[in-house]
Parts: structure tokens; sequence; C-alpha cells
């Protein structure tokens, strides 16, 4: 019996993969697929395993481009860029981390540091950690960009939605007033919403994790390009 021949393509490149597609995570040491290898291939595919971002991704990826992203920012690229963003951030109370399976990136903006208790006015000193973010995402230019915006359940719920807000936009315009295209951003605020929770709002702590803003970084692929301008 033969084996069918898309059968045979797909073993071949999945053999290729395992073969010629592993690079050393420079945050780990450890080796790993790599994303270029990925992103080449099968760009569409990875496209559809990404988390959702705001009004979704079809007509962000269209807008950044013609805002002046370019295409081809795949692979071993985002690895360097969480390397960077936790080296530029490190003392700060900055948590990057990757998200969407590996697909994006997270970055946790603390509220104690960020912004003062109620307040929507970023910290002076705060600043400089922001341009380090701002730095970043245009060295890096192929992504859409959500802001997000959580508050803990202490206050009134309309109250904790007006101000999450508040501080997801305060973050956008202080990273596009430092360059980065506001075609790339989108912001929106959570509030008090409990499926948002990080910690425990009856202790001090948890209501800590629970104030943040969170920066979402999810590149795009040429792949990832064509698709959008397709309409798929």
């Amino acid at each position: 019996m033969k084996t069918p021949r898309i059968l045979t393509a797909a073993l071949a490149s999945a053999s290729l993969l395992t073969v010629s597609a592993c690079v050393t995570d420079p945050n780990t040491g450890e080796q790993k697929v790599s994303r270029t290898v990925l992103g080449a291939g099968g760009g569409a595919v990875l496209g559809g395993l990404l988390g959702g971002v705001i009004g979704g991704k079809t007509g962000r990826i269209v807008g950044a481009v013609a805002g002046g992203a370019a295409g081809g920012y795949v692979g071993y690229r985002m690895d360097q860029q969480i390397k960077e963003l936790k080296e530029g951030t490190a003392g700060s109370g900055v948590d990057v981390t990757e998200t969407d399976n590996g697909q994006a990136i997270l970055v946790n903006l603390p509220d104690g540091v960020t912004f003062a208790t109620g307040s929507a006015s970023i910290n002076q000193t705060f600043r400089n950690t922001l341009d380090q973010v701002a730095a970043s995402l245009k060295q890096y230019p192929n992504s859409i960009i959500d802001v997000y915006g959580y508050t803990d359940s202490t206050g009134s719920e309309a109250f904790n939605l007006r101000l999450s807000q508040q501080r997801a936009d305060a973050v956008a315009s202080y990273l596009i007033s430092q360059g980065v295209s506001s075609a790339r951003i989108r912001t929106q605020g959570f509030g008090e919403d409990p499926r948002y929770f990080k910690g425990d709002n009856s202790t001090e702590f948890g209501r800590a994790q629970n104030r943040r803003v969170e920066i979402k970084i999810v590149p795009f692929t040429e792949a990832d390009v064509a698709a959008a301008k397709a309409g798929n």
C-alpha cells in the first residue's frame, strides 16, 4: 500500500523541523523549536493559535502594516525581544512572560509602581521603565499591541471600570508619545472583572496582584499579513 503523498510530505516536513528547527532560547539556554521555521512554513496555522486581541487580528494587522509596521517578524527575534525587555526592566517590578501558548508576550506593570492609589497619572519615576518598553516596541515593529487595565474589588464597580480604562489609556498614550505607532495599539479596561483576578481580594497581597496594567505584544509574520490582506 502506498503512503499518500500529502502524508509523506507532512512526515518529511516534520522530520525537517526535528532536524533543523532547533535553536537556543536566549532566556533559558534550552533547545526549542525555532519560531522562524514555524513562521516561514506555517504562519497561517500559528495565527489561529494566537489568543484574542481587541477588535480581532485581521483588521488590526492590516492597519498596523498601513501604519508603518513591516511584514516578516518571525521566530527567534521574539525570544530576543523577551530577553531584552527583561533586561531593560530589571529591578522595576515589571514581569515579562510568554502568553497565548508562547505566541505572544505579556508585560505586567505593577500598580503600586506605575500609578499612585486611585490615580491614572503615571508615576514620574516609572517613566524611564516605560521608555525601555517603548524602545523595544519600536525596535520590533511587526506586532500589534493591546493594553489592558485591571483593578481589585475595592470601591464601586463603575469607578473601577473607569479607572482601569483610564490607566490603560495613559500607558498607551505614553507609548505613542515615545514614537510607537498608534495604529498598532488598542486599549481596554476590565475593572474588577473576576475572570481576570490573579490574587485573593481579601488580602492586600492579592489585591495588589489584581491592580495592574498589562501590555500584550502579538507578533505577526509575513504569512499573517498576507492572510489578513486576503481577508482570512
